[in-house]
């Protein structure tokens, strides 16, 4: 928020910065932010704080404007501070070694300059993606080979035969000066990776006119959003912190531009990075969400439109899954409290005491306190969430709340179905423990049908191997616990005080 008062700023950084700084990972974990020079100065000053002056890395100032935006001054840069997770760790990418650079040469005087060869082969086996297991034919020989032609490794080629064919015509597949090689290499340049170390200006991240460009291109309209980052600005920073596999967390993502940028680079180079975007701000639906999923369709856009239809290689390595996930605000919270009486309402113009033990028990009710009641019904729980100036009724996701309080490491989400009836079952992890959580409707049943229910539980083996099952309503089935009494200790743990 560039117009926050400098005081009101620090503390919302201040709060957040705590929080990533235990969200990093342990062991090289880095954090990158984006800022321009209203706050910088101050943003390195309680950095020091947080995180320690010893954890500093550097700061980078990348051109985001060719435009004279001041009359006196042209502010064209903005700055990206750079720190670690702890002392002992360093930016991943930030170059090579000597050693490691002894593997690029020029042996064929190309004017992308030195490279080194690289195995053709990708990670998959043949029998994880069929579709890349194929022939190629030798230039000199004309034999054909395959991946495993020279070669015990189960992996297959690491792009389809069109990509393959693209590589040839851009001199990017080399079989040797004398062509005496039996085996591809591919083509890894060492400008792609980076250079040595991490220069301290970046004039080739792409500016803010890309990016409005890139937003125009993709939705077909102006200006929709009013400072967005060029995602080529982001995926240069996680080709300097961030290995394949890993995650990528941004908690003022804005127009969505670093999952655009996740994407972009996993669809380059076959990896499997994950992204967390957060924003609270109308730009989650009207910007953020829709690039999400244009982005994940095809990676071109002209006018709103897409221009192409991606390509295997990189329909593969599209996401499979976005989930997003709608947080209850303290004002949906407010309006969903009811209570038991009428009179109760008064309880806000008394004292805190007072009013925690109207909360506690003449609301106890209430939707947003949990109404333990209604979770015979777990799929059909609602509240009121009041958007665009009116007030509507939506579900809200009872089973995925109940995960993220007992800090369940999900595996599997599964339905069956009994007849009619349907059951949802998580199986799960809590540090050595293995979970089952089995949720299904209860409005209404009898003795028989907690009877049938049991049988079928036991029937399906959904408790099977667990050390604890929670089962929402009461049961029969062995071992398991109601999960209604940890659900709402969960939700107000440390209210107490």
């Amino acid at each position: 928020k560039d117009n926050y008062r400098h005081s009101s700023w620090l503390s919302m950084m201040n709060d957040r910065m705590r929080t990533a700084q235990r969200l990093l990972s342990s062991g090289n974990g880095t954090l990158w932010i984006n800022l321009d020079d209203n706050e910088v100065h101050r943003a390195v000053q309680f950095m020091s704080v947080v995180f320690g002056e010893e954890t500093f890395v550097g700061n980078i100032a990348w051109k985001k404007t060719t435009g004279d935006n001041k009359p006196d001054f042209a502010f064209t840069h903005d700055n990206v501070l750079i720190y670690k997770k702890t002392v002992d760790t360093i930016c991943r990418r930030a170059g090579l070694t000597k050693e490691q650079r002894k593997a690029y040469s020029n042996p064929d005087n190309d004017p992308r300059g030195d490279w080194a060869p690289g195995d053709c082969r990708s990670k998959w086996t043949k029998a994880e993606r069929p579709n890349l297991y194929y022939a190629i034919v030798h230039p000199k020989t004309k034999e054909k080979i395959y991946p495993d032609t020279y070669s015990d490794s189960p992996r297959v080629w690491g792009c389809s035969p069109e990509t393959h064919d693209e590589n040839v015509t851009q001199n990017l597949v080399w079989w040797g000066n004398d062509l005496e090689l039996k085996e591809p290499k591919k083509k890894r340049f060492l400008k792609d990776h980076g250079g040595v170390n991490i220069r301290s200006v970046w004039d080739d991240a792409g500016t803010n006119e890309d990016a409005s460009q890139l937003l125009r291109d993709l939705f077909g309209i102006g200006k929709i959003y009013p400072t967005p980052k060029p995602p080529t600005l982001v995926e240069k920073v996680m080709r300097y912190s961030v290995d394949s596999g890993e995650i990528i967390i941004d908690f003022f993502s804005g127009s969505g531009t670093t999952g655009h940028a996740v994407i972009n680079l996993n669809r380059e180079d076959g990896g499997r990075r994950k992204f967390i975007l957060v924003e609270m701000a109308d730009y989650f639906d009207t910007v953020l969400l829709p690039r999400i999923k244009k982005v994940t369709f095809t990676p071109e856009w002209k006018d709103g439109k897409p221009k192409r239809p991606a390509t295997r290689d990189e329909a593969e390595r599209s996401p499979r899954i976005v989930k997003y996930i709608r947080l209850e605000s303290y004002e949906d919270a407010l309006n969903n409290i009811a209570f038991d009486d009428a009179s109760g309402q008064k309880a806000i113009q008394f004292d805190d005491y007072f009013l925690k033990y109207m909360l506690k028990w003449e609301s106890r009710a209430s939707e947003t306190l949990l109404n333990v009641e209604k979770l015979v019904l777990p799929f059909q729980y609602k509240l009121h969430i009041h958007a665009d100036g009116q007030t509507r009724e939506k579900l809200v996701d009872i089973p995925e709340t109940f995960n993220y309080l007992l800090g369940l490491h999900v595996r599997t989400r599964r339905v069956y179905k009994d007849g009619e009836r349907r059951y949802l079952v998580h199986r799960g992890r809590i540090d050595h423990r293995d979970i089952a959580v089995i949720w299904r409707d209860t409005d209404g049943w009898q003795k028989s049908d907690f009877e049938r229910d049991k049988k079928f539980v036991t029937k399906q083996k959904l408790t099977e191997g667990a050390d604890e099952v929670f089962v929402n309503g009461d049961s029969l089935i062995p071992n398991a616990r109601a999960l209604e009494p940890i659900f709402k200790a969960s939700m107000f743990a440390g209210m107490e005080g």
